[in-house]
């Protein structure tokens, strides 16, 4: 089997990608989907399980409403049509962390259907047609004991976590994705980060990839270009960014090139995705529809909502992102390209909150977009995954708003709060960070500046200001960047002029 990938530009030149997109949304509801278990994240393993989230013998399910009201809301937001009747089905298979051998979820009758959303990629619509968003329970949680990769193969032993067994789940399965191709994989970007919006806004999930209540599978596959017939999918499953998604649609363009440039075939299998490097790697064969041997769940009865109920829930959603994305723009005075990057950088929600916790809309947009950007791409992370909230960035800028701390030394504020160090408070009081406002220490420092730079000063006398310059570094620099340098620049001309 090849190995050696395909240079993207010259996959592109002779393929055309068609992409399908997965995307399970973990709901916020206080209990799990067909039980009264609590659903709260990190609990001790197998502390919120109950019979029925276990599938012992006769345990009966009772449907959440509240999920069921979440999943029409989210069809809703999807332009989806809802349907006036559907029912559970069995999916059958096995798998060590499906207590039950089946998962309870819907099939051929998905509450909501044939919806359409639209994303934007570097200043183009892109319309994705929305095949389904139905209802079903999450798995439990296996742990792999032993092995280097924390895969199943080269493991010691396995131990299984039921507590997020029977986690109300959405899961919003699009139509055929084709797009340029040099646009594909960002297309797929864009599309995740535009769900996680869409359903926050609704507060329905916290759609937290860290936490894995949102999480995409990617189908992908290639076919010569001109040619209308699709070729064999893969499916990259659980992909838990939106820099993973693109970078695992970017792969597996490369990969399938590769195969069917040497003449051999692409296997329909899932592929696990791996984030050291971004490649991905066999996990097992594909099964189809029949495979699964659904039928109806005879424990549950079928769901019929009211159209009343459905338009009162139509009521209840909030603007759709393009109408708040264009508000927010005229709120803060962002220009188009300024928001169009911020959009592009997955910060739209994190400026908001920056900009919510009392931060100016161009300083939240600098330090997202700029900091913490940075380092979120030296590590090879989403910007939400940075250990900080926008709180903590709010609460940094009020700090240079007071004059307590200059941009650079709020640099080192981020360092602290990043490692864990507390809130900027917190870290500016051990770190010894505040800027340095005594008028006494700060005219020494200046004499001592003109002392040593006799011919700098001269030129300020002489009227040319813009020397001051060196004198304000030479100040810095000795009180280590913690003096206000606009300060600095006054007692100079105070001294000299």
């Amino acid at each position: 089997m090849t190995t050696t990938l395909v240079d993207l530009d010259d996959a592109l030149a002779r393929y055309q990608p068609v992409m399908g997109l997965e995307v399970h949304i973990e709901l916020n509801t206080a209990t799990k989907m067909f039980c009264g278990c609590a659903t709260g994240f990190g609990a001790e393993p197998n502390t919120q399980v109950c019979p029925v989230c276990l599938g012992l013998p006769g345990a009966l399910p009772v449907v959440n409403a509240t999920a069921v009201e979440s999943a029409i809301r989210i069809g809703l937001a999807l332009n989806c049509q809802i349907a006036a009747w559907c029912r559970f089905a069995r999916k059958n298979y096995f798998y060590p962390d499906m207590p039950k051998n089946f998962q309870t979820s819907q099939y051929d009758e998905p509450i909501a259907h044939d919806g359409w959303t639209e994303v934007e990629v570097d200043g183009e619509t892109y319309r994705i047609e929305i095949e389904r968003a139905h209802m079903e329970e999450d798995t439990g949680k296996s742990l792999h004991v032993g092995g280097a990769t924390g895969r199943i193969h080269g493991a010691d032993h396995s131990l299984v976590d039921y507590n997020r067994a029977g986690i109300p789940l959405i899961e919003i399965v699009t139509k055929t994705i084709e797009v340029p191709g040099d646009k594909a994989a960002a297309v797929a970007r864009t599309y995740v980060s535009h769900l996680r919006d869409l359903i926050g806004g609704l507060g329905v999930s916290d759609v937290r990839m860290d936490q894995g209540s949102l999480r995409c599978d990617v189908n992908l596959s290639l076919k010569p270009l001109g040619s209308n017939e699709l070729g064999t999918r893969s499916e990259t499953k659980n992909v838990n960014s939106f820099r993973s998604v693109e970078r695992a649609a970017t792969y597996e363009i490369r990969r399938h090139a590769a195969l069917l440039d040497a003449g051999e075939k692409v296997v329909q299998e899932t592929r696990h995705f791996h984030e050291s490097d971004g490649s991905t790697s066999p996990g097992r064969e594909k099964s189809d529809a029949d495979d699964y041997r659904y039928f109806p769940e005879p424990d549950l009865a079928p769901i019929a909502a009211s159209r009343e109920w459905v338009e009162e829930l139509r009521g209840t959603l909030p603007e759709p992102p393009a109408t708040r994305r264009a508000r927010l723009q005229a709120d803060w005075g962002f220009s188009d390209l300024d928001m169009r990057d911020t959009v592009g950088a997955g910060a739209l929600g994190l400026v908001a909150e920056t900009i919510q916790a009392g931060a100016a809309p161009q300083a939240a947009r600098k330090w997202w977009l700029g900091e913490l950007a940075r380092r979120a791409n030296e590590q090879g992370v989403d910007l939400e995954a940075l250990d900080i909230t926008p709180e903590q960035v709010a609460g940094i800028q009020a700090l240079i708003d007071a004059g307590r701390v200059n941009d650079k030394l709020a640099r080192q504020v981020f360092d602290g709060v990043l490692a864990g160090e507390g809130s900027p408070e917190e870290v500016v009081a051990s770190r010894g960070l505040e800027v340095v406002s005594d008028e006494g220490a700060l005219g020494d420092a200046v004499d001592r500046a003109i002392e040593a730079n006799p011919d700098v000063a001269q030129k300020i006398r002489d009227g040319k200001v813009a020397a001051t310059g060196a004198l304000i570094g030479a100040v810095m620099k000795e009180m280590r960047g913690q003096a206000d340098a606009g300060r600095v620049r006054e007692l100079i001309l105070e001294k000299l002029t």
